[in-house]
Protein backbone atom coordinates (compact mmCIF):
# COMPACT_ATOMS: atom_id res chain seq x y z
CA UNK A 1 0.00 0.00 0.00
CA UNK A 2 1.15 3.60 -1.05
CA UNK A 3 -1.03 6.10 0.00
CA UNK A 4 0.09 7.98 2.95
CA UNK A 5 -1.89 8.60 5.42
CA UNK A 6 -2.05 10.57 9.01
CA UNK A 7 -4.38 10.39 11.71
CA UNK A 8 -6.41 13.38 11.60
CA UNK A 9 -9.22 13.11 14.55
CA UNK A 10 -11.55 10.85 16.71
CA UNK A 11 -15.08 11.22 17.25
CA UNK A 12 -17.48 10.81 20.55
CA UNK A 13 -20.85 11.51 20.46
CA UNK A 14 -21.51 14.01 23.74
CA UNK A 15 -25.07 15.00 25.37
CA UNK A 16 -23.94 17.96 26.23
CA UNK A 17 -21.56 20.21 24.35
CA UNK A 18 -20.34 22.75 27.44
CA UNK A 19 -20.15 19.89 30.11
CA UNK A 20 -17.65 17.60 28.05
CA UNK A 21 -15.63 20.79 26.67
CA UNK A 22 -15.34 21.48 29.86
CA UNK A 23 -13.91 17.89 31.30
CA UNK A 24 -11.16 17.45 28.02
CA UNK A 25 -10.15 21.26 28.86
CA UNK A 26 -9.39 20.64 32.23
CA UNK A 27 -8.36 16.76 32.64
CA UNK A 28 -6.30 16.95 29.49
CA UNK A 29 -5.65 20.06 28.60
CA UNK A 30 -7.58 20.51 25.36
CA UNK A 31 -8.73 23.84 23.88
CA UNK A 32 -11.30 23.76 21.20
CA UNK A 33 -9.72 24.63 17.76
CA UNK A 34 -12.78 24.99 15.59
CA UNK A 35 -16.34 23.94 15.34
CA UNK A 36 -19.40 23.12 12.83
CA UNK A 37 -23.17 24.71 13.57
CA UNK A 38 -25.01 22.23 11.94
CA UNK A 39 -28.37 23.61 10.13
CA UNK A 40 -31.21 24.73 12.27
CA UNK A 41 -29.17 24.02 15.07
CA UNK A 42 -29.31 20.43 14.67
CA UNK A 43 -25.76 19.26 15.70
CA UNK A 44 -22.67 21.08 16.60
CA UNK A 45 -19.43 19.34 15.93
CA UNK A 46 -16.51 20.49 17.96
CA UNK A 47 -12.84 19.72 17.43
CA UNK A 48 -10.39 20.07 20.54
CA UNK A 49 -6.88 19.68 20.14
CA UNK A 50 -3.58 20.39 22.25
CA UNK A 51 -2.89 22.97 19.32
CA UNK A 52 0.74 20.76 18.61
CA UNK A 53 -0.07 17.81 17.51
CA UNK A 54 -2.49 17.34 14.13
CA UNK A 55 -4.76 15.27 16.16
CA UNK A 56 -8.39 16.53 16.74
CA UNK A 57 -10.79 15.12 19.44
CA UNK A 58 -14.19 15.69 17.68
CA UNK A 59 -16.90 15.94 19.91
CA UNK A 60 -20.79 15.80 18.23
CA UNK A 61 -23.78 16.80 19.94
CA UNK A 62 -27.16 16.31 18.11
CA UNK A 63 -29.65 18.44 19.56
CA UNK A 64 -32.52 15.63 19.73
CA UNK A 65 -30.59 12.99 21.89
CA UNK A 66 -29.23 15.27 25.09
CA UNK A 67 -29.09 12.16 27.09
CA UNK A 68 -26.14 9.80 27.78
CA UNK A 69 -25.38 7.69 25.14
CA UNK A 70 -25.86 4.02 26.09
CA UNK A 71 -22.07 2.87 25.55
CA UNK A 72 -22.88 -0.93 26.13
CA UNK A 73 -19.94 -2.94 26.67
CA UNK A 74 -18.04 -1.20 23.80
CA UNK A 75 -14.51 -0.91 25.19
CA UNK A 76 -13.17 1.36 22.25
CA UNK A 77 -11.22 4.29 23.86
CA UNK A 78 -8.58 6.99 23.53
CA UNK A 79 -5.67 6.71 25.35
CA UNK A 80 -3.08 9.41 25.55
CA UNK A 81 0.68 9.24 26.52
CA UNK A 82 2.65 11.90 28.87
CA UNK A 83 5.52 13.24 27.40
CA UNK A 84 9.29 12.12 28.24
CA UNK A 85 10.25 13.73 31.64
CA UNK A 86 6.29 14.43 32.47
CA UNK A 87 5.40 13.31 36.00
CA UNK A 88 2.85 10.30 35.59
CA UNK A 89 2.38 10.65 39.29
CA UNK A 90 1.37 14.24 39.35
CA UNK A 91 -1.16 13.78 36.72
CA UNK A 92 -2.56 10.67 38.35
CA UNK A 93 -2.88 12.54 41.88
CA UNK A 94 -4.28 15.27 39.91
CA UNK A 95 -6.96 13.45 37.79
CA UNK A 96 -7.84 11.45 41.25
CA UNK A 97 -8.69 15.03 42.82
CA UNK A 98 -11.02 15.55 39.94
CA UNK A 99 -12.34 12.07 40.76
CA UNK A 100 -12.49 10.72 37.09
CA UNK A 101 -10.22 7.83 37.69
CA UNK A 102 -12.30 5.06 37.28
CA UNK A 103 -9.72 2.13 36.88
CA UNK A 104 -5.56 2.02 37.68
CA UNK A 105 -3.47 -0.96 36.46
CA UNK A 106 -0.17 0.07 38.61
CA UNK A 107 1.75 -3.12 37.28
CA UNK A 108 1.57 -1.79 33.76
CA UNK A 109 1.89 1.75 34.17
CA UNK A 110 -1.44 2.76 32.95
CA UNK A 111 -4.67 4.25 34.67
CA UNK A 112 -8.15 5.64 32.93
CA UNK A 113 -9.92 8.33 33.27
CA UNK A 114 -14.07 8.82 32.42
CA UNK A 115 -15.33 12.13 30.87
CA UNK A 116 -18.81 12.80 31.65
CA UNK A 117 -20.36 10.47 28.74
CA UNK A 118 -19.05 7.36 29.98
CA UNK A 119 -16.23 7.36 27.76
CA UNK A 120 -12.94 5.95 29.29
CA UNK A 121 -9.46 7.17 28.63
CA UNK A 122 -6.65 5.59 29.24
CA UNK A 123 -3.25 7.59 30.25
CA UNK A 124 0.71 5.92 29.58
CA UNK A 125 4.06 6.67 31.39
CA UNK A 126 5.87 8.36 29.35
CA UNK A 127 8.17 6.51 26.92
CA UNK A 128 11.72 7.14 28.53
Amino acid sequence: MDFKLHFDHYNINVADRERSMKFYQEALGLKELSHIDGPDGAFTITYMGDGKTGFRLELTCMRDHPQNYDLGENETHLALRLDAGQNYDDLLAYHKKMGVVCFENPAMGIYFIEDPDGYWIELLRPNE
